[in-house]
């Protein structure tokens, strides 16, 4: 059995490079790919558009993917993440129908409270990452990964017609919403000034409706994939525009891109679906219940200037400070297993 590692090294890569997750064959043509509410808003913002997922994102916009990386972890920074799939699951048996797809006791959830899960396959490999949310108006809110749109559609689907056809109360409806992320320390001190709620009782992994910056019917949820506090906005599509045009009025907030979605989440220890876990990786395996060895995601760290990467080792390799050599590019370097996160996660919760 393989166990997921940590690793720093220095490779000398130039800081500047791309993560590597962004450096794999775009999905498809330009012409085809699906836009989010804030197309027009990257354009004339600078964005550099590229295809991820079968969707026209902003890779970084007129700063460099360093500065936005930094900017994030000093101020905060607004991502469009609207290419992510939102369902409601409702009914009285919409908990069993989330339980049978999932790893996660859903039933537990207090209202409004959210928990990351897998959808695992039959032999316990992992189909996709998602977070799920028993809301209290009554359904429960997934978010999953683009990439997994028609995979993970599918499979809720087909399990809702299978309960449907047992006479269970449960359905879908995919949420058309746009999906802002804001980030950094002082993101909910930006939020608070467009919100009535009180985010200080908002803790990590919990969500409320409210509005924002006048857009009415937002579900804030105080969660995010860069390791710093934050919230992920679910925004009517045609609020949208509004409420990132608000947010950047404040001078703490900067637009961000997928290069510094990314390399900030790997300094946080956070996996990437199709990199770091996929079908052929268990929830044991990947660390997230939460080759010889494989390096599967790695980046130049712009925090701790050096390089790191997440992978798989033998087990008995698999020890904090044990040494390793890494091929990159074809010649050999020296790396040693780090414990994760590489940098020191800010997540928001009650004292």
């Amino acid at each position: 059995m393989q166990r997921a590692v940590s690793m720093v090294a220095h490779l000398g890569l130039r800081l500047q490079a791309l993560p590597s997750a962004l450096g794999r064959p775009l999905s498809c043509a330009q012409d085809v790919l699906r836009r989010t509410p804030l197309y027009d808003f990257h354009l004339a913002h600078g964005g550099k558009m590229v295809a991820y997922a079968g969707w026209s994102l902003p890779v970084q916009y007129r700063d460099s993917h360093v500065a936005s990386h930094l900017h994030t972890r000093r101020h905060c920074s607004l991502f469009d993440v609207s290419h992510m799939l939102q369902t409601k699951i409702l009914g009285c048996d919409r908990v069993k129908l989330m339980e049978s797809l999932v790893v996660g006791d859903i039933a537990e959830l207090r209202p409004n409270q959210g928990t990351l899960s897998l959808f695992t396959n039959e032999a316990g490999g992992i189909l996709d990452d998602l977070i799920v949310t028993s809301t209290s108006e009554g359904y429960l809110y997934v978010v999953s990964n683009a990439g997994c749109w028609d995979k993970d559609l599918a499979l809720m689907q087909g399990k809702v017609r299978e309960l449907q056809n047992m006479g269970s109360d449960v359905s879908l409806e995919v949420v058309d919403n746009g999906l802002l992320a804001l980030q950094g320390p002082t993101a909910a001190q930006v939020l608070q000034a467009g919100v009535a709620d009180d985010l200080r009782k908002l803790p990590f992994m919990t969500s409320a409706v409210m509005e924002v910056f006048g857009v009415s019917g937002c579900r804030v949820t105080r969660c995010g994939y860069t390791g710093e506090d934050g919230v992920e906005i679910s925004v009517p599509a045609a609020g949208a525009v509004h409420l990132a045009t608000a947010l950047l009025e404040n001078p703490e907030v900067k637009l961000a891109g997928l290069a510094a979605r990314d390399s900030l989440r790997l300094e946080a220890g956070l996996c990437l679906y199709g990199s770091d876990i996929d079908e052929h990786t268990t929830p044991v395996e990947g660390s997230l219940s939460w080759t010889l060895g494989t390096v599967t995601s790695g980046c130049p760290s712009p925090c701790l200037k050096k390089n790191v990467a997440m992978g798989y080792v033998p087990c008995e390799y698999s020890r904090p400070g044990t040494p390793l050599l890494v091929e990159v590019r074809r010649k050999q370097q020296m790396a040693v297993v780090s414990k994760m996160p590489f940098v020191t996660t800010n997540y928001y919760t009650l004292k």
